[in-house]
């Protein structure tokens, strides 16, 4: 009798195909030789291209809008208290795991965001970067807590994260994205060859902080690049490392299983901040009920909410709210006139110049108009300042609309639309460069090497 096919998925969250595909290409010869020996493209990612819904898109086929999860950070209803952020409860749709499980098949995966707290499944589940310092239980079952702690000798000694690391020195970053990855692959080497897994997913985190704290000092489109710089064989260093990692990893998997190397977005250098709340007070969209002497939160700002008609929210793209009547609890725009106000601000975002002058090249976006479904509580516009090159700036009172400042602390990088897929070992699989390849078919695909359909509604299809 034959057992049901085996695949693995190495997720490294925000590799970027300019990097793992070309400037970097020479130095990830175990992650090259995968993708010569199979299937390997760009990888077109959700809108907005955040890790949180991102790895749940790919996992169920679905857009951020059937899931409801536009971000790290959501509205959990119309009222004015800010944004909460997603765990692993706010994924309802199924996703590969649960699938295979209606199967009797197994998983084991490490790190898959959202994971926090880590539910039950069919098999064993370690939390992602999203799990507390202090969280005690971050793994099911539960005793398989001890023997992580056991592998790496001792409790605490597993990496999540590296907290607040934009505003930590840049050597105790990079010592500590080395360690993460380190005990993150060391973890899976053991559990990949103690369990008896039917589908294998990790996704490690090092790339996306190693590019948000050091991009600046690696690619010379960057404003704040100098050349010779102390930093600037990072990148070169941290992948020579990573490869190895995924090659000891790759070495271990067993020898029939399908292997997947992917990432659930890019990343670009970050030009600077549009500061959102700000340019919409000069454009007479935000009022305040008493002037800002300094830089300030938005939800520590005097709004005067039955005269704002929207506001906005940072983060690597700009989420827009417009106050509505009957919806927000101090709504102004009335119904009937939504559809005017939206075309207004996305006539006017779309107009923005830089501080040069020349056009910004701002893209907005009506949730209706890209999800087949648009459930919770959806921004009423997204937007990509500078189509990513710059990103939004929450808070109010900066003494410009554009800043060389983040809000969350330095950062070097946004996130780009585009991440990198490859598959091999797959009798009778494409070969070479394939074109057309997109997140939400990841799920679908994966499924379809175990002959599984993908669950119902899903918008991504199978690329085998």
């Amino acid at each position: 009798m034959t057992h049901a096919p085996r695949v693995a998925v190495i997720g490294l969250d925000c590799a970027t195909p300019q990097l793992l595909f070309r400037d970097l290409a020479d130095d990830v010869p175990n992650i090259r030789k995968l993708m010569d020996g199979g299937m390997h493209g760009d990888l077109a990612s959700i809108t907005p291209p955040i890790t949180v819904p991102a790895w749940a898109c790919a996992m169920t086929g679905k857009t951020p809008g059937q899931l409801g999860i536009y971000g790290f950070r959501n509205r959990k209803d119309y009222t004015y208290d800010g944004l909460s952020i997603a765990t692993s409860e706010a994924v309802k749709e199924p996703a590969v795991w649960d699938l295979l499980a209606q199967r009797g098949l197994r998983s084991l995966m490490i790190g898959v965001p959202p994971s926090y707290p880590p539910k039950p499944v069919e098999g064993w589940r370690v939390g992602c970067f999203l799990t507390p310092t202090s969280n005690k239980g971050y793994t099911h079952p539960v005793e398989l807590q001890s023997e992580i702690e056991e592998e790496l000798g001792g409790a605490g000694q597993y990496i999540f994260d590296i907290p607040n690391f934009r505003e930590q020195g840049r050597e105790f970053v990079l010592d500590q994205v080395f360690k993460m990855t380190e005990r993150r692959f060391k973890v899976a080497r053991r559990l990949v060859t103690t369990k008896p897994w039917d589908y294998f997913m990790m996704v490690e985190m090092g790339p996306d902080r190693l590019h948000h704290v050091f991009w600046q000092y690696f690619d010379p489109r960057h404003p704040l690049y100098e050349a010779g710089n102390r930093f600037e064989t990072a990148f070169q260093d941290y992948y020579r490392f990573l490869d190895k990692e995924v090659g000891a990893l790759l070495e271990v998997l067993p020898e029939d299983a399908v292997t997947i190397v992917m990432s659930d977005h890019g990343a670009r250098p970050m030009m600077g901040g549009v500061c959102i709340n700000d340019w919409l007070v000069g454009q007479g969209y935000l009022s305040l009920s008493e002037p800002l002497s300094s830089v300030t939160p938005i939800a520590d700002a005097p709004i005067d909410w039955g005269r704002t008609v929207a506001w906005g929210d940072g983060g690597y793209y700009g989420r827009l709210f417009l106050n509505v009547e009957g919806r927000e609890p101090n709504g102004v725009v009335e119904p009937g006139r939504y559809e005017q106000v939206r075309d207004e601000l996305i006539a006017a975002l779309e107009a923005m110049p830089g501080p040069d002058g020349e056009l910004l090249g701002t893209k907005v976006f009506r949730p209706q108009d890209i999800y087949p479904d648009v459930r919770g509580v959806a921004p009423d516009l997204i937007v990509y300042f500078g189509d990513l090159d710059w990103r939004s700036v929450g808070t109010l009172g900066n003494p410009s609309v554009y800043t060389y400042e983040n809000d969350t602390g330095p950062d070097g990088a946004n996130h780009d639309r585009t991440g990198v897929f490859a598959l091999s070992n797959l009798p009778g699989q494409p070969v070479g460069t394939v074109d057309g390849l997109n997140l939400v078919d990841v799920g679908p695909t994966i499924l379809s090497i175990y002959d599984i359909e993908a669950p119902e509604g899903a918008v991504g299809r199978s690329f085998l």
